[in-house]
Protein backbone atom coordinates (compact mmCIF):
# COMPACT_ATOMS: atom_id res chain seq x y z
CA UNK A 1 0.00 0.00 0.00
CA UNK A 2 1.76 3.47 -0.87
CA UNK A 3 2.03 5.26 1.97
CA UNK A 4 2.05 8.81 0.00
CA UNK A 5 -1.69 7.99 -1.24
CA UNK A 6 -2.78 8.53 2.78
CA UNK A 7 -4.69 11.83 1.73
CA UNK A 8 -6.96 9.27 0.05
CA UNK A 9 -10.35 8.97 1.84
CA UNK A 10 -10.41 5.57 0.58
CA UNK A 11 -6.42 4.52 1.34
CA UNK A 12 -7.19 5.83 5.03
CA UNK A 13 -10.10 3.38 5.23
CA UNK A 14 -7.92 0.20 3.69
CA UNK A 15 -5.59 0.63 6.30
CA UNK A 16 -8.35 1.32 9.14
CA UNK A 17 -9.82 -2.29 7.94
CA UNK A 18 -6.00 -3.72 7.53
CA UNK A 19 -5.56 -2.32 11.02
CA UNK A 20 -8.44 -4.57 12.50
CA UNK A 21 -7.54 -7.33 10.36
CA UNK A 22 -3.88 -7.55 11.75
CA UNK A 23 -6.07 -7.14 15.20
CA UNK A 24 -7.54 -10.15 14.35
CA UNK A 25 -4.94 -12.23 12.82
CA UNK A 26 -3.13 -11.42 16.23
CA UNK A 27 -5.53 -12.38 18.40
CA UNK A 28 -5.60 -16.00 16.51
CA UNK A 29 -2.12 -16.10 16.89
CA UNK A 30 -2.02 -15.58 20.59
CA UNK A 31 -5.29 -17.78 21.03
CA UNK A 32 -2.91 -20.79 18.90
CA UNK A 33 0.23 -20.33 21.10
CA UNK A 34 -2.23 -20.42 24.35
CA UNK A 35 -4.07 -23.61 23.12
CA UNK A 36 -2.08 -25.48 20.91
CA UNK A 37 1.80 -24.72 21.60
CA UNK A 38 1.77 -24.21 25.10
CA UNK A 39 -1.83 -26.15 26.15
CA UNK A 40 -2.94 -23.34 29.35
CA UNK A 41 -6.13 -23.41 27.72
CA UNK A 42 -8.28 -20.36 25.89
CA UNK A 43 -8.87 -17.48 27.26
CA UNK A 44 -9.51 -14.15 25.76
CA UNK A 45 -5.78 -12.88 24.66
CA UNK A 46 -7.16 -9.21 24.22
CA UNK A 47 -7.93 -6.24 26.18
CA UNK A 48 -11.46 -5.78 24.01
CA UNK A 49 -14.13 -7.56 24.72
CA UNK A 50 -13.76 -8.89 20.86
CA UNK A 51 -11.25 -10.55 18.92
CA UNK A 52 -8.63 -8.71 18.56
CA UNK A 53 -5.62 -7.89 20.23
CA UNK A 54 -5.20 -3.89 18.67
CA UNK A 55 -1.35 -3.96 19.57
CA UNK A 56 -0.73 -6.46 16.54
CA UNK A 57 -2.45 -3.45 14.27
CA UNK A 58 -0.34 -1.16 16.13
CA UNK A 59 2.26 -3.18 15.20
CA UNK A 60 1.62 -3.85 11.74
CA UNK A 61 1.04 0.02 10.93
CA UNK A 62 4.45 0.29 12.16
CA UNK A 63 6.03 -1.83 9.95
CA UNK A 64 4.17 -0.02 7.11
CA UNK A 65 5.12 3.25 7.78
CA UNK A 66 8.73 1.96 8.67
CA UNK A 67 8.86 -0.24 5.61
CA UNK A 68 6.60 0.58 3.10
CA UNK A 69 8.99 2.37 0.82
CA UNK A 70 11.65 -0.70 0.69
CA UNK A 71 8.69 -3.56 0.44
CA UNK A 72 7.67 -1.03 -2.94
CA UNK A 73 11.13 -1.39 -4.07
CA UNK A 74 11.60 -4.95 -2.99
CA UNK A 75 11.74 -5.85 -7.06
CA UNK A 76 14.51 -3.88 -7.96
CA UNK A 77 18.60 -4.13 -7.10
CA UNK A 78 21.10 -6.87 -7.33
CA UNK A 79 19.84 -10.57 -6.34
CA UNK A 80 22.07 -9.99 -2.61
CA UNK A 81 20.30 -6.92 -1.95
CA UNK A 82 16.74 -8.33 -2.92
CA UNK A 83 16.78 -11.66 -1.57
CA UNK A 84 19.62 -10.99 1.80
CA UNK A 85 20.02 -7.72 2.47
CA UNK A 86 16.19 -6.27 2.82
CA UNK A 87 14.67 -9.15 3.69
CA UNK A 88 17.44 -8.58 6.74
CA UNK A 89 16.65 -5.38 6.95
CA UNK A 90 12.92 -5.90 7.33
CA UNK A 91 13.73 -8.76 9.77
CA UNK A 92 15.52 -6.65 12.42
CA UNK A 93 13.76 -3.81 11.96
CA UNK A 94 10.20 -5.51 12.68
CA UNK A 95 11.78 -7.02 15.54
CA UNK A 96 12.77 -3.96 17.13
CA UNK A 97 9.75 -1.50 16.18
CA UNK A 98 7.27 -4.11 17.52
CA UNK A 99 9.56 -4.82 20.80
CA UNK A 100 9.57 -1.08 21.72
CA UNK A 101 5.95 -1.20 20.85
CA UNK A 102 5.24 -4.18 23.21
CA UNK A 103 7.24 -2.33 25.58
CA UNK A 104 5.82 0.97 25.81
CA UNK A 105 2.59 -0.83 25.92
CA UNK A 106 2.97 -2.45 28.81
CA UNK A 107 3.60 0.72 30.51
CA UNK A 108 0.83 2.14 29.06
CA UNK A 109 -1.67 -0.84 30.27
CA UNK A 110 -0.23 -0.80 33.27
CA UNK A 111 -0.83 2.37 33.67
CA UNK A 112 -4.49 2.55 32.54
CA UNK A 113 -5.52 -1.18 34.05
CA UNK A 114 -2.89 -2.18 36.91
CA UNK A 115 -1.57 -4.94 34.77
CA UNK A 116 -0.68 -6.08 31.46
CA UNK A 117 -1.06 -9.33 29.62
CA UNK A 118 1.83 -10.64 29.14
CA UNK A 119 3.23 -10.50 32.32
CA UNK A 120 4.22 -14.21 31.73
CA UNK A 121 7.42 -13.23 29.50
CA UNK A 122 8.71 -13.79 33.48
CA UNK A 123 9.48 -17.23 32.59
CA UNK A 124 11.77 -16.71 29.37
CA UNK A 125 15.29 -16.82 30.12
CA UNK A 126 16.08 -13.44 28.03
CA UNK A 127 13.14 -11.21 29.25
CA UNK A 128 13.17 -7.28 30.92
CA UNK A 129 10.63 -6.90 33.70
CA UNK A 130 8.20 -9.35 32.04
CA UNK A 131 7.41 -6.54 29.29
CA UNK A 132 9.71 -8.14 26.32
CA UNK A 133 11.35 -11.15 25.78
CA UNK A 134 13.77 -11.84 22.91
CA UNK A 135 12.43 -14.76 22.19
CA UNK A 136 9.11 -13.16 21.59
CA UNK A 137 11.46 -10.26 19.86
CA UNK A 138 12.47 -12.80 17.73
CA UNK A 139 8.53 -14.29 16.81
CA UNK A 140 8.06 -10.91 16.12
CA UNK A 141 10.41 -10.26 13.47
CA UNK A 142 9.62 -13.03 11.24
CA UNK A 143 6.08 -12.40 11.93
CA UNK A 144 6.47 -8.65 10.91
CA UNK A 145 8.91 -10.18 7.38
CA UNK A 146 5.83 -12.32 6.89
CA UNK A 147 3.23 -9.09 7.00
CA UNK A 148 5.16 -7.57 4.49
CA UNK A 149 5.88 -9.64 1.90
CA UNK A 150 2.72 -11.92 2.51
CA UNK A 151 -0.23 -10.76 4.40
CA UNK A 152 0.11 -7.25 3.04
CA UNK A 153 0.07 -8.46 -0.42
CA UNK A 154 -2.55 -10.33 0.03
CA UNK A 155 -5.17 -7.82 2.30
CA UNK A 156 -4.12 -5.31 -1.00
CA UNK A 157 -5.99 -7.68 -3.38
CA UNK A 158 -8.78 -8.75 -0.93
CA UNK A 159 -9.10 -4.95 -0.02
CA UNK A 160 -9.16 -3.79 -3.79
CA UNK A 161 -12.26 -6.40 -4.78
CA UNK A 162 -15.16 -4.11 -2.83
CA UNK A 163 -16.49 -0.98 -4.28
CA UNK A 164 -15.52 2.22 -2.29
CA UNK A 165 -19.33 2.07 -1.56
CA UNK A 166 -18.41 -1.39 0.27
CA UNK A 167 -15.43 -0.32 1.36
CA UNK A 168 -17.16 2.34 2.54
CA UNK A 169 -19.99 0.29 4.47
CA UNK A 170 -17.21 -2.07 5.72
CA UNK A 171 -15.48 0.33 7.02
CA UNK A 172 -18.28 1.99 9.32
CA UNK A 173 -19.72 -1.52 10.25
CA UNK A 174 -16.34 -2.31 11.88
CA UNK A 175 -15.87 1.30 13.68
CA UNK A 176 -19.11 1.12 15.16
CA UNK A 177 -18.39 -2.56 16.63
CA UNK A 178 -14.88 -1.37 18.00
CA UNK A 179 -16.80 1.86 19.46
CA UNK A 180 -19.63 -0.28 21.31
CA UNK A 181 -16.52 -2.90 22.22
CA UNK A 182 -14.79 0.05 23.72
CA UNK A 183 -17.71 1.42 25.44
CA UNK A 184 -18.95 -1.89 27.10
CA UNK A 185 -14.96 -2.89 28.07
CA UNK A 186 -14.03 0.44 29.48
CA UNK A 187 -17.09 1.98 31.31
CA UNK A 188 -19.98 -1.04 31.40
CA UNK A 189 -17.51 -4.16 31.89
Amino acid sequence: MNIEKLKDKQTIQKLFLCFWMYAVLGWLYEVFLEVVVYHWGFTNRGVLFGPYCPVYGVGAMAFLLCFGKIMEHRKEGNAAVKYLLRPLVIFVGCMAVATLIELVTSYILEFFTGTWPWTTYADYKYNFQARIALSTSLRFGLGGTFFLYIVQPFYDWLLSKPSRKAVNMIALAVLIIIIMDCIYTFFIK
